[in-house]
C-alpha cells in the first residue's frame, strides 16, 4: 500500500509538472516565433492554454497533499484541539462533497461534449479531451480529501504547511 501511495504522489507531481512545463515551453516558442522569426504560429497559444489549465487541475491534490490550499487559520489557531479536529471533520466532509459534486458535473460536461463533436478552433482538439481533466483532477481531488479524512479518524497530526515560517 505504501508503494501505491509513493506512485500516486510521484505520478501526481511529474503530471503536473509536465503540464506546466510543456506550457512554459510553449509560450517561449510563441514568443520566440512571433517577436524574433516574425511568424506567429495560432496553434501556440492555444495548446500552451490546455497544457497550463491541464497542470493547475492536476495540482489540485498535489497541493491538498501539501497543505498548500488558501487558508484562513486566524480562528482555527485559536481553537482547543477537540474543537480543531470537529472542524476538521466537517471542512474536510464538505469538500469530499464538492469533489463528488464536481467529479459528476465534471463527467457531465466531458459526455456533452463528446455527444456534441465540438473541437478546438485552431488546432481541432476535440473538446472532451480538454475538459476530461475536470473529472480526473476531480477524482485526484477527491482521493486526497479521503486520505486527509481517514488521517484526522485515525488521530494522525497534519501539518499546515505556512511559507512566513
Amino acid at each position: 500500500m505504501n508503494v501505491l501511495h509513493k506512485v500516486w504522489g510521484y505520478l501526481e507531481e511529474i503530471l503536473a509538472g509536465f503540464f506546466f512545463v510543456a506550457g512554459i515551453a510553449l509560450i517561449f516558442y510563441g514568443v520566440m516565433m512571433r517577436y524574433i522569426f516574425n511568424e506567429p504560429q495560432a496553434w501556440v497559444e492555444e495548446l500552451a492554454r490546455y497544457a497550463i489549465i491541464w497542470g493547475t487541475f492536476l495540482g489540485f491534490g498535489l497541493a491538498l497533499r501539501h497543505n498548500q490550499h488558501i487558508q484562513v487559520d486566524i480562528l482555527y489557531d485559536k481553537l482547543k484541539p477537540s474543537n480543531k479536529r470537529i472542524l476538521d471533520l466537517v471542512a474536510t466532509s464538505l469538500s469530499i462533497v464538492f469533489c463528488v459534486i464536481y467529479t459528476y458535473y465534471g463527467f457531465i460536461l466531458v459526455e456533452n461534449r463528446f455527444t456534441s463533436g465540438m473541437v478546438s478552433l485552431d488546432i481541432g482538439i476535440p473538446m472532451w479531451v480538454v475538459y476530461l481533466v475536470l473529472p480526473i483532477s476531480g477524482v485526484l481531488f477527491l482521493l486526497r480529501f479521503v486520505e486527509r479524512l481517514v488521517n484526522i479518524l485515525r488521530g494522525k497530526d497534519e501539518e499546515y504547511a505556512n511559507p512566513l515560517t
